[in-house]
């Protein structure tokens, strides 16, 4: 009965809702991304030149097998792990490892987030958006993720990266409507703050009643060091 119940009070209801949303789609500034698609393009370009500097040759940077032979039988870099079939690993953790003592991991590291902004979304959004409304119409999936929350498909718009400055770019070329405006609405810490109340700890019920950010408040502890030298950086990790 309770399963019933959210289905007809909330996921039913919600159908409407989304359709609306759907229907209306996101609107893109396309010019604005395709000038960035070219900046990118600049960037991608000046990585590969570098890598191939420090490498000797030209390779495919986009090649596990040819990355294996530069990194690993080239360079001699230090094999860290291996894939199931016995080969060196060239994946995101390992290469993150290897970048904190090599600079072509860097490098190649640096070239994959970039080429991945430019295939996924400053190319691949100017080509999706629809010929007649000139928006990119999303699909929301509502019982696809384990926490309940929306997910976003064709393409996937909860997925690009807030972190980084090429990120934040693409984000800005999703635009309103000439006298309308773009809201964002999010509770603030929720599960911590759950978490602050079924657990009682004093540290943290102490950071949300005092309105300090209580990730800010935790680097402080574990750097040892006072609350307002905490950086990005520290908060981050």
């Amino acid at each position: 009965p309770k399963l019933v119940n959210l289905l007809t009070s909330i996921e039913y209801p919600m159908l409407h809702s989304l359709v609306r949303v759907e229907t209306n789609g996101a609107k893109i500034n396309g010019q604005m991304l395709s000038e960035y698609s070219d900046e990118l393009a600049v960037k991608i370009d000046e990585l590969s030149k570098n890598a191939f500097k420090m490498a000797g040759e030209e390779f495919n940077m986009d090649s596990p097998k040819q990355l294996v032979e530069i990194l690993y039988n080239k360079l001699d870099l230090p094999v860290l792990k291996k894939t199931p079939k016995g080969q060196p690993s060239t994946n995101e953790d390992t290469l993150q490892r290897l970048a904190e003592e090599y600079d072509l991991p860097k490098i190649i590291i640096e070239y994959r987030g970039l080429a991945k902004l430019k295939s996924t979304y400053t190319d691949s959004l100017i080509n999706i958006q629809h010929p007649a409304t000139k928006r990119i119409h999303t699909s929301y999936q509502q019982a696809v993720t384990s926490t309940g929350r929306l997910s976003s498909t064709e393409p996937n718009l909860q997925n690009i990266p807030i972190k980084t400055a090429e990120g934040r770019k693409i984000r800005e070329a999703f635009i309103a409507e000439r006298g309308n405006v773009l809201i964002s609405a999010d509770y603030s810490q929720i599960e911590l703050r759950i978490m602050a109340h079924l657990s009682g700890d004093k540290n943290l019920t102490y950071s949300f009643n005092n309105n300090i950010d209580v990730h800010s408040a935790t680097a402080s502890e574990i750097f040892n060091i006072p609350l307002e030298d905490v950086t990005s950086d520290h908060r981050r990790s």
